[in-house]
Formats: structure tokens, sequence, C-alpha cells
């Protein structure tokens, strides 16, 4: 499944080099290229690095989310191509560098290896619980034995609010800003490639933030979703604030505000949520979690053009 992700998301991406009209990108790029990344990313990556780790959940989801957070970096990369060549050409060479780096990756991991080689003990993953017995996670046990039926996870409450969570401060308030960004630091007077620049720096922001997730194993999910909501409005407030280009400084305070705590918002999150619903029905609740997030990142950049053209201004 993850080859065929890969594969149709380069297809799909070197195939918008030919469109012509705007129909032909909302077929290419916003739905053929989606489903591409739910067969190789978190959808499929996250269940199975949740299954090899239990007291470290945290810290492995972060390393995962880290390698989806360094891909907003691909904006500097998108735009020294298309300055470059062209856009046109600019699609093609980004397919084939997806295709050229991914598909080694995943060969090289799996290549030689059966599936008890790849997937964990159930004995590991028994002492692996069993050690966390006398912390905060004791009440997980129960959970984890993965006897959990699929109706009673979908009937609780708690699942829906994690889900309307990621689909509230990933998708809708982060892919909002993150769609925007670039175009709204052009109107300050920023140059292109300085504005890419700053947007792919929040990439990188984000991959220290997702590699941060061992922070949710040690003080706890919900003390980081907190910490993760004030640091964005304080982000928000630094973009509020400016009005042309003559503080750059400020935007580097914007991307390490911004970019930290998106990155390690996810992990924190997906990662509560296998502490309640891990087990043989966990795809499906990750599954839930990332259509929250698709909704709200569908919901977002829309949004913020429609305001935009409301307001006249960001």
């Amino acid at each position: 499944m993850i080859l065929l992700g890969i594969l149709l998301m380069g297809i799909s991406t070197a195939s918008c080099a030919l469109a012509n009209e705007l129909w032909q990108f909302y077929a290419l790029f916003g739905i053929l290229l989606s489903l591409g990344t739910v067969f190789c990313g978190g959808p499929v990556m996250i269940p199975v690095v949740s299954k090899w780790f239990t007291r470290r959940r945290g810290a492995a989801i972060g390393i995962v989310v880290a390698g989806g957070a360094l891909s907003f970096s691909m904006v500097t990369y998108a735009e020294y191509l298309i300055s470059m060549f062209d856009w046109r050409l600019a699609f093609v060479l980004l397919a084939v560098t997806a295709i050229g780096v991914c598909i080694p990756l995943i060969l090289s991991f799996f290549r030689g290896q059966s599936q008890q080689q790849v997937e964990p003990s159930v004995e590991t993953e028994e002492v692996s619980v069993s050690a966390n017995k006398n912390s905060q996670e004791s009440v997980l046990v129960v959970n984890y034995s993965g006897n959990i039926p699929l109706g009673q996870i979908l009937r609780d409450y708690r699942l829906w609010l994690i889900a309307l969570a990621y689909m509230l401060y990933m998708g809708i308030a982060n892919y909002l800003v993150v769609a925007h960004q670039v175009v709204f630091f052009l109107d300050l007077g920023y140059d292109s490639i300085f504005a890419a620049s700053i947007a792919g720096s929040v990439g990188i922001f984000a991959a220290l933030g997702a590699l941060s997730g061992f922070l949710s194993d040690r003080i706890g999910r919900e003390r980081i979703f907190t910490a993760c909501c004030v640091l964005s409005i304080v982000s928000l407030l630094i973009l509020l604030s400016l009005e042309d280009a003559s503080n750059p400084w400020a935007l580097y305070i914007f991307v390490l505000s911004f970019g930290f705590p998106m990155g390690l918002f996810s992990p924190a999150l997906i990662a509560g949520a296998a502490d309640l619903f891990y087990g043989k029905h966990f795809g499906t609740v990750n599954g839930i979690l990332f259509m929250g997030f698709g909704i709200g990142g569908a919901i977002g950049p829309w949004l913020g053009g429609y305001i935009f053209d409301i307001a006249g201004n960001y």
C-alpha cells in the first residue's frame, strides 16, 4: 500500500504539469495526490509505529510526524525550481524527487525482513505495558488488550472530541495560516524567496516540535495541548502586529512560536488516542482522527481566502 501511495503521489504531481484548467488541478492535486498521501502517510504509518512502541509512544510518533513536518521545507525547494525553470517543469521535478527518495527508503527498510522481524512480539508489548503499572498509564492496560469492540469505541465521546480538536487546531487554524502565509508575507513587501524560506523554516521548527513528542510522555498530553494553544495564539498576535516589511525579526519569532507547537501537537494527540483506544481497531481510530484533520484542512485554506475576499486584507 505504501509503494502504491508513493507512485500515485508522484504520478498525480507530475500530471499537474499538463493541467490547463482549474478543475484539473482540483482532480489531480486535490483528489489523487491526497489519496496517494493517505496510502503512504500518517494513516498507515502511525498505527504501525503505535504497535511497536508503548512506553515512549509520544516520542516514536513524533519521529514519524517530523518527516511530514519537514515536507514544509519543500516550499523553498519548489520556489527555487519555479524561479530556475517554470511551474510545469517544477511539478515534474518535484514528482521525480518524491519517488526517487521515498521508494528506496521504503524498500531498504523492509527488504530482507520478515513480518516477525519487523513487528514486535506480544511478549515484548506485555512487558512494556506492565513496566508502566505504577504510572498514570496503568489504567490503559485493559484498553491495550485490543479486545474493545469497534462499536464501543465509536460510541465513546472522547474519540470524537479528539477528532474535533485535530480538525479545529491542526486542520482549520494551522492550515489556514500555512496556506496563506507566503502570500501574506509578499503583501507585506518581502520578496518571494524570503517569503518561501520563512514558510520552509516553519516546517523545520515543526519537525523539531514533532521530535519533542517525548515531552508528552513525561509531562502529560494535556499540558502539551495547552502549551501548543498558547504558543499558537502568540504567533497569530505577531502576524496581526505586522504592517510592512520593516520588522523581519518578528517573522523569526513567528516561525518558532507557530512551527514548534504545530509539530508537537500531532504526536501528543495521536499518542493520547492510542493510550485510550489502542488495539486491533486503532487503524480505524487513526483514520477518524485524520478524517477530522482532512476536513479541517479543506475548510481552513478556503476560509482564509473567503475572509480575505470579504475584508480585502489578511
